[in-house]
């Protein structure tokens, strides 16, 4: 079965494409390659021995998305990564957000929409719920309005998935995970941030590299046990497995939704400092780092009540926080070619 996956050389997509191939999806990868390098094909093809076929378009030019689902019109459904992620920077230029999160979602699903039948993932987010009243988060815990632009990208993409499943053969799995962090074992592929990362674990091992000077960790007075904020940190490798349970499960017909949706977390918080001792305690290494002011649009603490996922998908993390931490070592190691 033949299966887009856009934004398929990012973090989670290339997890998520190594995870397709090993169940014999037959996978397009779709990249603009703005935050991502080609290079990962030969990451993919390293770990699976075999390399998708790769399409470079730019999802926010409608006339280039036509044209590849004329391309490809036998596709049994798309995985849907593409997008910009990082809150702070939606903060600070959000039309980037609305346009490249929300004009290429409405560009798939017109295509999708002529389709007799098709099958749609998205990348969603438990920044959907904004500061929720209480932990763990359930999928059925009121969206909150969003704190930050990308938050509402995330709520905004969800009613129009509903909207446009309503009235067509699209089936559709809502994924809101949590904090994706680690690295494939094999050190292949992992987090590749172009210029400054903006997540946590690429600025540790980075700093751990020598690449950085210090960690800035944002606030220090939040309510939580040790004043950081506190997040549900997953490993990469397991949420890709999840993305291809939910492919299946739309695939076989067994959903019970025209949309579902489910939260994807180890159901475990960890501060940032228990994060940073982590990577310390696999690494040997100790990280310099420094209490700075929080940010805008951070919440508090998030992390998932895993139980639907569990129960109805048949799916559980198998990778703690230290796995999460050394795989990403390791992968930092490599792409520096540092020896230990």
């Amino acid at each position: 079965m033949k299966i887009a996956v856009t934004g398929g050389l990012g973090f989670i997509g290339s997890h998520t494409v190594v995870e397709l191939i090993a169940k014999g999806f037959e996978v397009i990868v779709i990249d603009n390659l703005s935050n991502a390098s080609e290079g990962v094909l030969d990451g993919i093809k390293a770990i699976t021995g075999i390399k998708p076929i790769f399409e470079k378009i730019d999802l926010r030019e409608k006339e280039a998305v036509v044209s590849f689902f004329k391309k490809h019109h036998d596709l049994k459904g798309v995985i849907h990564f593409a997008a910009s992620k990082a809150v702070g920077e939606s903060v600070e230029n959000p039309l980037l957000y609305y346009e490249n999160n929300i004009g290429t979602l409405v560009y798939l699903l017109q295509q999708l929409q002529q389709m007799p039948e098709a099958s749609f993932i998205f990348s969603s987010s438990c920044t959907v719920y904004g500061q929720a009243v209480s932990m763990p988060i359930t999928e059925d815990a009121a969206v909150q309005p969003a704190m930050s632009p990308y938050g509402n990208t995330k709520q905004i993409g969800e009613e129009i998935i509903r909207d446009v499943a309503n009235i067509s053969h699209i089936k559709a799995i809502l994924l809101r995970y949590f904090n994706p962090v680690g690295a494939h074992p094999s050190a292949e592929i992992g987090e590749l941030p172009l210029g400054v990362p903006q997540n946590l674990v690429p600025f540790i091992t980075q700093t751990a590299a020598g690449l950085r000077k210090e960690l800035s960790v944002y606030g220090s007075d939040y309510p939580t046990s040790d004043g950081t904020c506190v997040r549900d940190y997953i490993h990469v490798v397991d949420l890709a497995k999840a993305h291809v349970i939910a492919l299946e499960r739309l695939i076989n017909n067994q959903h019970a939704e025209k949309v579902e949706t489910f939260n994807l977390g180890t159901g475990t918080g960890s501060t940032v400092l228990e994060v940073i001792h982590a990577f310390e305690k696999v690494s040997g290494k100790k990280l310099p780092y420094k209490l700075v002011d929080k940010r805008p649009g951070d919440v508090i603490e998030a992390y998932a009540d895993t139980q639907k996922a569990n129960d109805v998908l048949g799916w559980k993390t198998g990778f703690s926080l230290e796995d999460a931490m050394r795989d990403a070592w390791r992968w930092e190691r490599k792409i520096r070619a540092i020896e230990n």
